[in-house]
């Protein structure tokens, strides 16, 4: 009797993500099932993370995934054909032994990556369980909170906001629908009152649905949600805001310096500067504070603004468990971003999720700029119970697809899904 877990096909093709680049997208079929998966790609990437396997050349602007493709007809579908999709780890391992670098650069991150999110689809269709129940069992209740990018700066616009992503975090909802709501109500009263104030140019949306008015300062932006916040009848018990600084695009590695508000400050200068915004406004977290290379002043700020603002790395731990580790050890960070992209393969991303709960850290399940269809990130944050998802603004329909997905996760569990809000960050 053959195993219905079985993987017996591994196909490719190119798709398009939501800038209108190729990616790739893998289909796996088991015995009994299948799963397919999509890779995402970043604009604002960590210089550790796993890399894409790209074409060049005039076609796409060099952008073409042909080589990816390729990846996966010649080299990864022979070797994970009659694998055991059930134990999708010992197929990711096979995947990471067959391309043998640090960062996927043999077989493309692309290649791995939605390999990897196909594989784990598969498993769950062919159990007949949603993914996140085959990752988390029965104790997987957890609806993520969101922290929604709705002022778009840095890589992500063509505004002069230095700071890349102004989030809303909804942390005083019951439930996951009521925070959907209520973010959805303070996104439209800023459309309302971004539109009064700069024209309706300012309401057009950067690559995560966020809008990207023509402000230059950081306080500019953070007086605009705290307005709409409190428009929308709501307070700072009811919404909060978090930061995705991506310092190092406004890092000037020559000088040593940082250029954020038409202002050029020292690294030293700079923990006064967002230690002085921790105070005006309700901020819950700050995403890469710094350079990806100054882990340092990653952890004086830390140590300045704890108990009231967590310290969050992206490209500086690129969903690496040893990279994370080794920034608890130097008391860098509260908690790191997760991107399955950023690692290659779901059971390396899901190493790094265990480094942070075993030191009692958080996840932040997250999107990239480049995004997809694919809803894999919804059921990860309630499968593994990060309790944290970012997946950009509540509009543009590769964002609302994992919303959607997560509205549809909490129907399904009923009277058993649970809305943790601040609790999840503290």
């Amino acid at each position: 009797m053959s195993n219905p877990f079985e993987i017996v096909s591994v196909n490719a093709i190119m798709v398009l993500d939501s800038r209108g680049n190729p990616t790739i997208e893998v289909e796996v079929e088991t015995n009994d099932g299948m799963g397919v998966g999509i890779a995402p790609a970043g604009a604002s990437r960590g210089k550790r993370e796993a890399v894409d396997l790209r074409d060049g050349g005039k076609a796409f602007g060099g952008m073409g995934v042909q080589k990816a493709i390729e990846s996966v007809r010649k080299y990864i579908a022979p070797a994970i054909i009659g694998m055991n999709s059930f134990y999708f780890r010992e197929v990711d391992r096979a995947i990471i032994q067959l391309d043998g670098t640090p960062n996927k650069s043999r077989l493309g991150g692309n290649a791995t990556t939605a390999t990897s999110i196909a594989v784990i689809n598969a498993a769950a269709n062919t159990a007949g369980t949603p993914l996140f129940e085959f990752i988390g069992g029965r104790r997987a209740r957890i609806l993520p909170t969101p922290m929604m990018n709705i002022i778009n700066g840095g890589a992500h616009a063509g505004n002069e906001l230095a700071i890349q992503e102004f989030m809303i975090v909804p942390v005083g909802a019951d439930t996951f629908f009521d925070a959907i709501r209520i973010a959805v109500e303070v996104y439209k009263q800023l459309k309302n009152e971004l539109k009064t104030k700069y024209g309706a140019g300012a309401i057009n949306v950067g690559d995560e649905g966020g809008f990207a008015p023509p402000m230059k300062e950081t306080r500019e932006a953070l007086n605009a949600l705290v307005e709409a916040i409190k428009s929308a009848g709501y307070g700072e018990g009811d919404v909060m805001i978090a930061l995705d600084a991506a310092a190092s695009q406004f890092f000037e590695s020559g000088d040593g310096v940082y250029k954020i508000d038409g202002r050029v400050l020292s690294p030293g200068d700079l923990v006064e500067y967002y230690s002085g915004l921790v105070d005006e406004y309700p901020i819950i977290s700050i995403e890469d504070p710094f350079s990806e290379d100054d882990p340092a002043h990653f952890a004086e700020l830390r140590r300045k603004v704890a108990g009231k603002v967590l310290i969050i790395g992206d490209d500086l731990t690129v969903t690496r468990a040893s990279i994370i580790s080794e920034m608890i050890s130097e008391g860098a960070v509260d908690g790191a971003i997760i991107k399955v992209n950023q690692a290659g393969t779901i059971t390396e991303a899901e190493e790094a999720i265990e480094v942070l709960h075993l030191n009692n850290k958080r996840a932040i399940i997250s999107h990239r700029s480049g995004e997809t269809e694919d809803v894999t990130i919804a059921h990860l944050a309630v499968g593994y119970g990060t309790g944290l998802i970012k997946t950009g603004a509540p509009a543009r329909g590769e964002r609302t697809a994992k919303y959607n997905e997560l509205l549809r996760i909490e129907a399904y569990l009923g009277g058993e899904a649970v809305y943790l809000g601040k609790k999840a960050f503290f």
